[in-house]
């Protein structure tokens, strides 16, 4: 697949005299894709009913005219404000009981019926009217599902929702009431009609009934994505996407990726860097300008998992962006690095977020391609850049990598409702682990928890399953590479009680995990020659082997040369040497990277990223600040 650029861009803000010269420039710059549309419900429909669609035929034909594809996005992300009059029991309700209100946008409630005819009906409207439309190539399903916390909602229309999602997955409320133990505290029920949302509860609502109900917003969100998918795949043979977001886990994209051809995400590096990484404020410092050296290529990594090899980066941050706490500028070359980091991923497309910066409303301090007054935005030039060496570069050329990492949303949802000490949660535990395995100098494959074929992986780590689904499991005990188990692998049921057999209870392997604790901040344990734990510590009743104890002789890591597994959360000199151990004994080759270098291979291509702001020397050779090097493999 060839690699490609693109840009977001919206017509509907702009003079329609000025988009044929935008188009020209776009194209020009060596652009191929333009996504459009996707915020545009009150100009195509400012009225019920009445549609005005003139305005962008004549956008799709101009940006068509200048040889760009087009990405068609339905604004079902930004219903008008009418919408509101007509269903007022379509917003969103918070956890406090109080509405979203209208006034920006995701102010819907997935589980609203009402408010899902509608988008229906608009995602059917426009999908016949462009489904066979030469110049739009690919399609965008809303816009960024779960942003802005959108997925959970306490409203009514959710709790009638959750109701009949209830009774369909437990058949009766006696099933119910035993499955979620309910007899403690005397919060049995006599029907489905009783019960209510997890809030504003007197103290924590039961963990069963908080995670059916996460399992239960997911699913609307599914719901609410396939009866858009059914309109377009009707009307048009070209792909369909959706763009997700970093760090947002309250839906199982890996549910909803099925039923699309193309994931893509929105990255931000250097916004995310301040409220998702989960970075001391010395590493926020130290990568203010450049991002961390990591998250990005997780997201690029999960990604590609949830399209099934196929994926986009929809939106890249070109320059600072309004919404973070900070908002630096990137340092020079970043905007390069950062699109050329996607392509060593697999992306087919790296699109910039946005075109020209918007001079009113929420984001015009966000930069874009172009200023306000439509010169060039310093990411232009890097933008132009990367055009030129793509028509240098080889196709992209994927190759399983020699690691796999399981990554498993419910897993998330139950650490969400559970996660037994402050600051803990299943992203971090495994984005701490997948860091490890960069500073290794180590490409990686995220897997989703159905995933049964681990034919080829010399490595893999599946920490923190908190429920261990019975293929996974199997297929995990068969798979030829070592295994690396922990910690709160099988820790519950489906049912979120605590199984027998205690967890893990591994076959093959004989380790108990009798007893656990959260540790304070200011309380790590001390690892027997360096590292420690933070955080999460299991007491092991085994007879294997121990691999990594603690200063007390405690087993911490237990295992043989098929698998493993890890009873702590290791602070990253633990986790390096975590890795360390298991990549020897799976014969994976590892690297010593200095602080903010990382490389990945493809097929045909060895890539080395220098993601400080200071010269660096490598086995790659000398990389200047925020530099790259690409080798032929």
């Amino acid at each position: 697949m060839k690699r490609t650029l693109g840009t977001c861009y919206y017509p509907e803000h702009w003079p329609e005299e000025i988009w044929q010269e935008d188009a020209r420039r776009m194209a020009d710059a060596g652009l191929t894709w333009v996504r459009i549309g996707e915020f545009s419900w009150s100009k195509i429909e400012p009225t019920p009913g009445v549609l005005h669609w003139d305005w962008l035929d004549r956008a799709i034909d101009v940006l068509g005219a200048a040889g760009l594809k087009v990405v068609l996005g339905t604004p079902t992300a930004t219903p008008p404000r009418w919408m509101i009059d007509k269903h007022p029991d379509m917003l969103a309700v918070d956890a406090d009981g109080n509405p979203r209100k209208f006034g920006s946008r995701r102010h819907y409630c997935f589980s609203h019926l009402g408010y899902r005819d509608e988008s229906h009906r608009i995602t059917r409207m426009m999908a016949q009217r462009y489904g066979q439309n030469p110049h739009v190539a690919a399609w965008q399903t809303d816009n960024e599902y779960g942003c802005h916390d959108t997925v959970i909602s306490y409203s009514n229309a959710a709790r009638d929702g959750f109701r009949l999602w209830l009774a369909d997955r437990y058949g009766d409320i006696d099933t119910l009431n035993t499955a979620w133990g309910n007899i403690f505290w005397s919060m049995e029920y006599r029907s489905f009609d009783e019960v209510d949302l997890p809030n504003l509860t007197v103290t924590e609502p039961n963990p069963a009934h908080m995670q059916d109900f996460r399992r239960y917003s997911s699913d609307m969100v599914v719901r609410f994505n396939k009866v858009q998918v059914a309109e377009i795949a009707a009307a048009s043979s070209a792909p369909i996407s959706h763009n997700y977001m970093g760090r947002v886990t309250e839906f199982d994209h890996f549910k909803l990726g099925k039923d699309l051809q193309i994931a893509t995400w929105d990255s931000y590096p250097l916004g995310f860097l301040e409220d998702r990484v989960g970075a001391d404020a010395a590493h926020q410092r130290a990568y203010a300008r450049q991002g961390d050296p990591d998250f990005q290529a997780f997201h690029h990594d999960l990604y590609r998992a949830v399209g099934r090899g196929r994926w986009w980066v929809m939106e890249q941050q070109p320059g600072p962006v309004n919404w973070a706490p900070y908002n630096p500028s990137p340092l020079p070359g970043m905007v390069r690095l950062w699109t050329w980091e996607a392509f060593a991923h697999g992306a087919e497309a790296v699109c910039y977020f946005r075109w020209r910066q918007a001079p009113f409303a929420q984001e015009q301090l966000h930069a874009g391609l172009l200023r306000p007054d439509s010169e060039d935005a310093p990411a232009m030039a890097e933008a132009q850049q990367v055009a030129t060496e793509l028509a240098d570069a080889p196709d992209v050329q994927p190759a399983q990598a020699p690691v796999a990492l399981v990554f498993d949303y419910d897993a998330d949802w139950a650490w969400t409702t559970q996660p037994h000490g402050v600051g803990l949660s299943y992203f971090g535990l495994v984005f701490e682990h997948y860091k490890a395995l960069r500073r290794a100098g180590i490409s990686v494959d995220i897997v989703p928890p159905n995933h049964t074929d681990f034919t080829g992986y010399q490595l893999i780590f599946a920490p923190g399953v908190m429920h261990l689904p019975d293929a996974l499991r199997s297929a995990l005990s068969g798979a030829e590479g070592h295994v690396c188990y922990g910690p709160r692998t099988g820790a519950r049921d489906a049912g979120f009680k605590i199984p027998v057999p205690l967890p893990p209870a591994l076959d093959g392997l004989d380790v108990t995990v009798t007893r656990l604790e959260s540790l304070r901040p200011d309380m790590p344990v001390a690892l027997k020659d360096g590292g420690a734990v933070t955080g999460y510590l299991e007491e092991l009743e085994t007879t294997a082997p121990m691999l990594l104890e603690t200063q007390d002789g405690a087993p911490v890591l237990v295992g043989d040369a098929a698998q493993s597994y890890c009873g702590a959360w290791l602070d990253a000199t633990g986790l390096d040497r975590l890795v360390a151990l298991l990549a020897e004994m799976a014969s994976v080759p590892i690297l010593t990277l200095p602080e903010g270098v990382r490389t990945r291979r493809t097929a045909t291509e060895e890539f080395w990223f220098n993601h400080t702001d200071q010269q660096v020397d490598t086995p790659a050779g000398t990389l200047p600040p925020a530099g790259i090097t690409r080798r032929p493999l």
